[in-house]
């Protein structure tokens, strides 16, 4: 599959990149909200932020998302030119072992690369770049890819450093946009899938991304919370209540004849 990668003209590799991210994109979508559904249907975990998702929301997340799949598909370029060039190069019949230590090794790369874009993106040069994310004050399966296509291209740069240091395997490389938007999903499905609250772990992810949703500032990782609790970023599990609280009250206010 490698070699029939590099082997291809650019134009095919660009339409295939959008097909990919497309297919990635409405499928775990869809499959989040499924899942979200089955789960509150058997009293099993539970919504994170009540406040009601708009239309207006929603189509604002696909339109963003729709720009986001073509900055990450035509991206697709960069990498096959670095292979094209020689600048980069993929692994020759790897191990199993190998393809899955790769594939562990990209997951915290992912971490960390994305702790960094999003602090980045926090700051005053590049907040106005990250604010069309934000104005969705609560997450869901769609605003996983809601960015302006800055935020698309340094989101979408997590596998160029690792190529030029290492020769991956075809496999790992594909397997990291497949974790990036499975864990992405989780945490913008504004759903605790945990028998516990607050959940604990890897399901946390969800609690600790609406509460950064919510809040703007704070819970800037990923899945994991290492690197938030290394910089002292975590939010409180407390911090979203007078926000919502506060929301919910002018809605009710606004209603009232």
């Amino acid at each position: 599959m490698g070699t029939w990668f590099v082997a291809q003209d650019a134009w095919v590799v660009m339409a295939v990149g959008v097909a990919w991210f497309s297919l990635l994109y409405l499928g775990t979508g869809a499959l989040s909200i499924l899942l979200a559904a089955v789960m509150q249907r058997f009293g099993y975990g539970r919504r994170l932020d009540p406040r009601p998702v708009t239309g207006a929301q929603l189509r604002r997340e696909l339109g963003a998302s729709g720009s986001s799949i073509l900055v990450f598909g035509l991206g697709l370029v960069v990498p096959w030119g670095m292979l094209r060039l020689g600048w980069a190069g993929l692994a020759v019949a790897p191990s199993g072992w190998q393809v899955a230590l790769e594939i562990v090794l990209l997951f915290f790369w992912n971490e960390l690369h994305f702790y960094a874009c999003h602090r980045l993106l926090h700051t005053r040069a590049l907040r106005r770049f990250h604010v069309m994310h934000h104005r969705s004050h609560v997450a869901t399966p769609w605003s996983t890819y809601a960015f302006h296509p800055v935020e698309a291209a340094m989101l979408g740069s997590v596998p160029l450093l690792p190529m030029l240091v290492h020769d991956f395997s075809f496999a790992a490389l594909m397997t990291l946009p497949v974790l990036s938007i499975v864990l992405n999903n989780l945490g913008h499905a504004n759903y605790e899938a945990s028998a516990r609250a607050p959940a604990r772990g890897w399901r946390a992810a969800s609690r600790r991304h609406h509460l950064h949703h919510a809040c703007y500032h704070g819970n800037y990782g990923f899945l994991l919370e290492v690197f938030d609790r290394m910089f002292g970023s975590v939010l409180p599990l407390d911090a979203a209540d007078a926000v919502i609280a506060r929301q919910r009250a002018s809605d009710t206010g606004a209603r009232r004849p």
